[in-house]
């Protein structure tokens, strides 16, 4: 997959980037790293190991575009939402109120209302789960094509059953934007790459800041940082193998590019050790 083209443009200066810990999931670890809690011959019966996971968003404020939320984490009430057996699969095991969406972006000193822009990685639902806010408003919703067709089959198909909601799909209810390019410059300095694999139209979003450089947020692409640094694939939640090694790849040349930092789709101790360094980078 090719980088070619790609601008090294830099986000306005006052740009500010927040991240939101919108709460912990759990999961076996055999959803996330291949070969996870896998038995051996020698080891027949092992210790399923569970990971904490950090449900995350990102908070951009862009003195062009406004206030831009990459990502909305689960919804509020999940046992609704999503119901059993999701909940018993992926329990949440902390959730306080300053782990709901609207509040998370109070404490990072704004008002949900002032969004004006919601960008996606991919739908599924410990992702979008916050579209449940921006129902019936006209706030641009930017996806890949891919992954809206993707995420409307699989609801219409039941072939992805569970990990979207067709309420989150309403064609009438919320501003879809959707885009098909492979590289995109959604605003200044903010480009979104389609990254394949996880899903069809996942896309990875890289944001150059002027004084703390570039960083990666890679949502699903990687779930945890062994994913990327250690080059184990994904466990039971892939999908296209041979399309998340190409992505991985060009995530490499992006990452020697620009000397980024990345912020993993749920690893809970890289979230939190960025959210120490920082308020927020600029």
């Amino acid at each position: 997959m090719s980088t070619a083209g790609i601008s090294p443009m830099n986000c306005p200066p006052g740009t500010k980037f927040h991240i939101l810990n919108l709460g912990t999931l759990q999961a076996d670890e055999g959803f996330l790293v291949r070969g996870g809690n896998t038995s051996s011959l020698s080891q027949k019966n092992p210790v399923n190991k569970r990971r904490d996971l950090m449900a995350i968003a990102v908070l951009i404020d862009h003195p062009h575009a406004g206030l831009l939320l990459f990502e909305t984490g689960c919804a509020e009430d999940i046992d609704t939402q999503w119901g059993a057996p999701m909940t018993d699969v992926f329990p949440r095991t902390e959730y306080k109120e300053e782990h709901k969406l609207p509040n998370a972006i109070r404490k990072a000193g704004y008002d949900i209302k002032d969004i004006k822009g919601v960008i996606f990685g991919h739908l599924h639902i410990d992702h979008a789960g916050g579209l449940e806010h921006f129902m019936g408003t006209d706030i641009p919703i930017y996806v890949h094509e891919l992954e809206f067709k993707h995420a409307c089959w699989s609801v219409a198909t039941g072939a992805d059953r569970g990990v979207y909601l067709a309420d989150y799909l309403s064609l009438s209810n919320l501003n879809w934007q959707t885009f098909h390019e492979d590289h995109l410059d959604l605003f200044q300095g903010i480009t979104l790459h389609h990254s394949p694999g996880h899903t069809p139209g996942l896309c990875i979003m890289q944001v150059n800041l002027e004084k703390d450089g570039t960083i990666i947020c890679t949502t699903d692409q990687y779930h945890v940082k062994e994913n990327h640094l250690d080059k184990v694939p994904q466990g039971w939640l892939a999908r296209e193998h041979n399309d998340w090694v190409r992505s991985s790849t060009m995530v490499d040349r992006l990452q020697r590019l620009f000397n980024a930092r990345l912020l993993y789709g749920h690893d809970k101790e890289v979230a939190e050790s960025l959210i120490k360094e920082k308020e927020y980078f600029e």
